[in-house]
C-alpha cells in the first residue's frame, strides 16, 4: 500500500457536547455533537476508509482482513481509539479500569489508558485530574458525604498541554476544552459524579460508585511525562509520552520536511493548517479535520505546508 488511507470520522451526540467541532470542517449530526471518533474499530463506532481501493471498508475490516497493513502484529483487536472532544459543558468525574479489572467486569472489553492534548480552550478552563483521598476508606467516605471540593483536584490548562491519564485516574474534561484524546481501544467509564445534572426527561445518568472504588488508584500517582522536542527539517516533532499501550506525538510543520515510515502503522489527526504528503510522484493534501494512517512499509514521503499534527503509533 503506497498510499495514506484517509478515514472518514464517527460522530456522538452528548449531553455535555456543543458545536465547536464544524471549525474543523465536519458536519455534524446536532448541536450537542461531543465526540468524534477519527480512528476506531469499536463496536459502539466503526471509522471507514474515504479513498483508493479499500475505500468503504471499516478500520476493524483492515485490522481482520489486512493485517499486513498493520505489520502483521499480534491482537485480537485494533489497540488504539483516537477522539477530538468538544466540551460544552464539564464532562462527568469518571475513573477507567485496568486490562484485568476490564476484562473480568466488563465482558473482556480492554481497560483503558488514555491521554489529552488540549488543541483548544476557553479562558480560564480546568480539568479534574487526580484527588486528595489518601485510603480507600477515606475515598469512600468523600464520595459518600458528597465532599467533591475537598475530594477532586483541579488544574488550569492552556492551548498545547499534554496530559497522560492512566487507568486508576480520577479525572473529568472541564467547559470549553477541545481535546484530542489518544486511548486504548475501550468505551467503559466508570461515572463518579455527574454535577447532579438531568436529561431532557428529567433523569440523572448513572453512576458507578462501586466500580469507581474499586478501580481508582489510591493516592492518587501523578503520571509525569517529560516531552522531548527534535527538529527535522522544517519538522518539529513533540515526543509526548511513550508508555506500554501508545506513543503519541505532535508534528509541527512549517515548509518542508521529509520522513520515513518505520512503525507498524502511524496515525495522523491534522488539528490546525494544511499541506500535502507526496510519496512515488503522487500528492495527497490533507487540511484541518483530516484523519490519514500510513501503514507498514509506507517507507520515505515528503510533508509540506503549515500544519500540526498529532501522530501515534504502538
Amino acid at each position: 500500500m503506497n498510499e495514506p488511507l484517509f478515514f472518514k470520522p464517527v460522530f456522538k451526540e452528548r449531553i455535555w457536547g456543543g458545536t465547536a467541532l464544524r471549525s474543523f470542517g465536519y458536519d455534524i449530526p446536532s448541536e450537542i455533537t461531543g465526540e468524534c471518533w477519527a480512528f476506531s474499530a469499536h463496536p459502539h463506532g466503526q471509522s471507514m476508509v474515504k479513498n483508493g481501493p479499500l475505500a468503504g471498508k471499516n478500520l476493524e475490516e483492515l485490522w481482520e482482513n489486512h493485517r499486513e497493513l498493520f505489520g502483521n502484529i499480534d491482537g485480537d483487536r485494533f489497540p488504539l481509539l483516537t477522539k477530538i472532544l468538544d466540551a460544552n459543558q464539564d464532562l462527568s468525574v469518571q475513573v477507567h479500569p485496568n486490562d484485568d479489572y476490564a476484562k473480568v467486569h466488563e465482558n473482556g472489553e480492554l481497560g483503558k489508558t488514555e491521554c489529552w492534548y488540549i488543541i483548544d480552550c476557553q479562558d480560564g478552563a480546568e480539568i479534574i485530574f487526580g484527588h486528595h483521598a489518601n485510603t480507600k476508606e477515606e475515598l469512600k467516605a468523600m464520595i459518600a458525604e458528597n465532599r467533591w471540593d475537598e475530594l477532586l483536584n483541579k488544574v488550569p490548562v492552556k492551548k498545547g498541554d499534554f496530559f497522560f491519564v492512566p487507568s486508576g485516574t480520577i479525572h473529568a474534561i472541564g467547559e470549553g476544552i477541545i481535546i484530542l484524546e489518544t486511548q486504548q481501544n475501550s468505551d467503559t467509564t466508570y461515572r463518579v459524579y455527574d454535577y447532579d445534572r438531568t436529561d431532557s426527561e428529567g433523569n440523572k445518568r448513572e453512576l458507578h460508585i462501586e466500580q469507581s472504588i474499586n478501580v481508582t488508584t489510591v493516592p492518587h500517582q501523578l503520571a509525569a511525562t517529560s516531552p522531548t522536542v527534535e527538529q527535522k527539517g522544517d519538522l518539529e516533532i513533540t515526543n509526548f509520552v511513550e508508555c506500554d499501550y501508545f506513543t503519541v506525538e505532535k508534528w509541527a510543520l512549517d515548509g518542508k520536511a521529509n520522513r520515513e515510515q518505520e512503525q507498524s502503522f502511524l496515525l495522523c489527526s491534522v488539528i490546525e493548517g494544511d499541506g500535502s504528503l507526496e510519496k512515488d510522484g503522487k500528492e495527497f493534501a490533507f487540511q484541518k479535520g483530516d484523519h490519514f494512517l500510513l501503514p507498514n512499509k509506507f517507507g520515505a514521503f515528503e510533508l509540506n505546508g503549515k500544519a500540526e499534527l498529532i501522530v501515534s503509533y504502538i
